[in-house]
């Protein structure tokens, strides 16, 4: 991956923060520009369009929740990725940054070497979503055939439902993303009158009896990602 074409913006109020992630960033390649607020973070995106936007959640003037919801409601940064940097271990936190876009959430300290890696794997999605010419996914021990609607797990063929083998595949296509319930809905039943949160859940509990518990999680009050555990 050649990381000189991305470009990523941090926001976040601490200047030691801000200076320790641009130079760590810089080293693996990727264009970096700061803000120091949520609303300069916004501005400076609208600025330079990055790739992918690093924000800090406790912020003065604008926090990174809200920025967050703003960007989400322009064109431009609809697919956009977002991460949270925070400090606070609440749940609800994390759950909030879920709720308004986010996909993926570092707690601080920083870890440089681990906050590089997860940034590179991160920017690969999009690498993988934009190439998207195969039908076919291989994941670990899974193989997933969009063409013939068949899963093979270490080779042995699993039989999914229609919507069963289309929520996987969904889950699948983006390793670690997590995926809210209303954007499982819209993916997989469209604009259904007579689906609820409820039918999501009994697909996920197929899946999970049908391959076992260790590809797809739970973020508790957002959704579902596909991991290997």
């Amino acid at each position: 991956m050649s990381t000189a074409k991305h470009k990523i913006l941090i926001v976040d109020d601490e200047p030691d923060i801000r200076e320790l992630i641009e130079y760590n960033l810089k080293k693996e390649g990727y264009q970096v520009f700061t803000a120091s607020n949520g609303q300069e973070g916004v501005a400076e995106a609208k600025r330079v369009l990055p790739d992918l936007i690093i924000l800090d959640i406790m912020m003065p003037k604008m926090d990174g929740i809200e920025a967050c919801r703003i960007l989400r409601t322009m064109n431009d940064f609809k697919n956009t990725f977002m991460v949270f940097l925070t400090a606070r271990s609440e749940e609800y936190s994390e759950i909030a940054g879920f709720n308004v876009g986010a996909d993926d959430y570092i707690a601080k300290p920083i870890k440089p070497r681990a906050l590089t890696s997860r940034i590179n794997a991160i920017l690969r999605r999009n690498v993988q979503s934009d190439i998207e010419v195969e039908n076919k996914l291989e994941i670990g021990d899974l193989v997933i055939d969009r063409e013939s609607f068949l899963v093979y797990q270490r080779g042995e063929k699993v039989v999914l439902a229609k919507k069963e083998f289309e929520l996987l595949y969904l889950l699948a296509s983006k390793p670690g993303k997590v995926f809210t319930r209303e954007v499982i809905l819209k993916n997989i039943w469209e604009d259904s009158v007579v689906v609820t949160n409820r039918t999501i859940d009994v697909h996920i509990r197929k899946l999970r009896e049908k391959l076992g518990d260790k590809y797809v999680s739970t973020v508790k009050g957002v959704g579902y990602k596909f991991e290997l555990k």
